[in-house]
C-alpha cells in the first residue's frame, strides 16, 4: 500500500468523503482515514436514520387522519424492533456503497484512527503516511453534562441503539435534535417531556417558528418544561428522575436523552503536533477558504463549528477540491443564505435572516409578510395542523432576505424558494410567479 499521497483526509463523513472523491476525480492521489463506519454522523447516527424515524412518526400521524377520508383503519400498535432492524440494514448498505465509491474513484481507504505527527505526516494506528495536504473532517460528538448520574441518560447516538421504545421519555435540550427526537417518541406512542434551560425551544430561529412549534408540541401532547437546569439524575425503583437546580424533580422516566449540543471531535487528533490552533470549544477555526492557521492543512464540516449541516460539509469539501485540484481559484463556500429544515412535527423550513436579525441590520426598511392557514389535507379534520409562513423583505425594492415556514410539506417546499432568495429575488418576483393551486406553496406567491 502507498505511504505517500497528495491528499490525506482525516474523517470519513459526508464532507471528508466528498472532498477526497472530488479531488481524486481531478487526479489527486487521495486517502481517507476513518476508524468507524463510513458516512460519519449523518449516515450512521444522524440525518439518515433520523429521517427514517421521522417517516415512521409521520405515518402514524397520517393514519390518525385516514378516517377523515373514508378509510376504516385499525392500528394494532407499532413494531419498534422491526423498524430498527430495517433501518440498521439500510444503513449497512449505505456503508458498503460508500466503500465501493472510494474504490471506484481510486481513493485509498485507511481503516484506523488518524492523528498528526507533523504538518505533513499522519499516524494511522502506528503506521505513518505523508501528504502534501491534509484535510480535517472529523466531525463532532454529542455532549453529556458533567453532573451526578449523567451516565443514566443517553445521547442521540444512544437513541439509535434503543432496542425497544421507552414509554416515558425526557429529552433535555432546546435545539433541533431535541424537538426532532421528541417528535419521534411522541408520534410512536411515548409519553414525552422536553426540558429546556431557558424560555423555549429553537431560540436561534424566527419567533414565529418558535411560537408555532410550541403550540404544535402542546397540541400533540408533548410537555414543555422551561427554565429548568438539571443538577443530577437518579435511579429509582420506577425509573429515572431528573433533578433541577431550582429543586423541581421530574420523572419517573424510562429514558432520558441528552440533546444539549455537540463538541468538536479533536481531542485525539494531536493537532498541536502539526501546529494547528483550536478555539476554546476544541473547534478548528478556518478562513473563508477552509484553511487553518497551517498553510497546507484545511478543515471542513462540523469540526470547524460553522453551520453543522451535512450539505454544508459536502459543499465546502467539493468547492475546496475544485479550488485546490482543478484551478478554480475563486471557488469557495459562502456561509450565508443557507437553507435548513428541522424535522419536527410539523416540519420547519428556514433560510436567510430572522425578523429580529433583519431589523437589527436594516432597521425601519424591513417589512414582513406572513400568513397562517389550515391546509386542505385537514379540511375534514377536527384536529388540524396549521401552516404558517413569513417573508422578511428589505428596502424599497423589497428584496427577500428571509423565508420561514412551518407546516406539512415545507421541508420540500423550501429548496426552490431558497434558490430564488439566494439569487436576490424581490417580493414582486414572488408576486409575478403564477401560483400552483391548490397547494400550500402557493401562499408564498400570493402574500399581501
Amino acid at each position: 500500500m502507498a505511504r505517500n499521497f497528495d491528499l490525506i483526509v482525516i474523517g470519513g463523513g459526508s464532507g471528508g468523503l466528498a472532498h477526497a472523491q472530488r479531488a481524486a476525480e481531478y487526479g489527486a492521489k487521495s486517502a481517507v482515514v476513518e476508524s468507524g463506519p463510513l458516512g460519519g454522523t449523518c449516515v450512521n447516527v444522524g440525518c439518515v436514520p433520523k429521517k427514517i424515524m421521522w417517516y415512521a412518526a409521520h405515518h402514524a400521524h397520517q393514519l390518525q387522519h385516514a378516517g377523515d377520508f373514508g378509510f376504516d383503519i385499525a392500528v394494532n400498535g407499532h413494531d419498534w424492533p422491526s423498524l430498527k432492524a430495517s433501518r440498521d440494514a439500510y444503513i449497512r448498505r449505505l456503508n458498503e456503497i460508500y466503500e465501493k465509491n472510494l474504490g471506484s474513484r481510486d481513493v485509498t481507504y485507511l481503516r484506523g484512527h488518524g492523528k498528526f505527527v507533523d504538518a505533513n505526516s499522519v499516524d494511522v494506528d502506528g503506521q505513518a503516511y505523508t501528504a502534501e495536504r491534509v484535510v480535517i473532517a472529523t466531525g463532532g460528538y454529542p455532549i453529556v453534562p458533567e453532573i451526578p448520574g449523567a451516565e443514566l441518560g443517553i445521547t442521540s447516538d444512544g437513541f439509535f441503539s434503543l432496542p425497544t421504545r421507552p414509554q416515558r421519555v425526557a429529552v433535555v435540550g432546546s435545539g433541533y435534535i431535541s424537538v426532532e427526537l421528541a417528535g419521534v417518541f411522541n408520534g410512536l406512542g411515548s409519553n414525552t417531556t422536553i426540558l429546556v434551560r431557558k424560555e423555549g425551544v429553537l431560540r436561534n430561529f424566527d419567533t414565529m417558528l418558535r411560537d408555532e412549534l410550541e403550540k404544535a408540541l402542546a397540541r400533540s401532547g408533548i410537555k414543555l418544561i422551561t427554565g429548568f437546569v438539571p443538577s443530577s439524575l437518579e435511579k429509582t425503583a420506577g425509573g429515572i428522575n431528573v433533578l433541577g437546580q431550582d429543586g423541581r424533580v421530574f420523572g419517573e422516566f424510562d429514558a432520558v436523552v441528552w440533546a444539549i449540543g455537540r463538541a468538536a471531535n479533536t481531542m485525539s487528533l494531536n493537532a498541536s503536533a502539526a501546529g494547528i490552533k483550536t478555539n476554546a470549544g476544541g473547534f478548528i477555526p478556518t478562513d473563508d477558504w477552509q484553511k487553518t492557521n497551517v498553510n497546507n492543512i484545511f478543515a471542513l464540516g462540523d469540526v470547524t463549528g460553522r453551520d453543522a449541516l451535512t450539505p454544508v460539509a459536502i459543499a465546502a469539501g467539493r468547492r475546496l477540491a475544485d479550488r485546490l485540484y482543478n484551478g478554480m481559484t475563486d471557488r469557495r463556500l459562502e456561509y450565508d443564505t443557507i437553507p435548513t429544515v428541522v424535522f419536527s412535527h410539523p416540519p420547519i423550513g428556514t433560510v436567510g435572516l430572522t425578523e429580529e436579525e433583519a431589523r437589527k441590520e436594516y432597521g425601519d426598511s424591513v417589512s414582513i409578510y406572513e400568513t397562517r392557514f389550515n391546509p386542505m389535507a385537514y379540511a375534514f379534520s377536527e384536529d388540524k395542523v396549521k401552516t404558517a409562513m413569513k417573508l422578511v423583505v428589505v428596502g424599497a425594492e423589497e428584496r427577500v432576505v428571509g423565508c420561514h415556514l412551518i407546516g406539512d410539506g415545507v421541508d420540500e417546499i423550501l429548496q426552490g424558494f431558497a434558490v430564488a432568495i439566494r439569487m436576490g429575488a424581490t417580493k414582486q418576483d414572488f408576486d409575478d410567479t403564477v401560483a400552483i393551486h391548490p397547494t400550500s406553496a402557493e401562499e408564498l406567491v400570493t402574500l399581501r
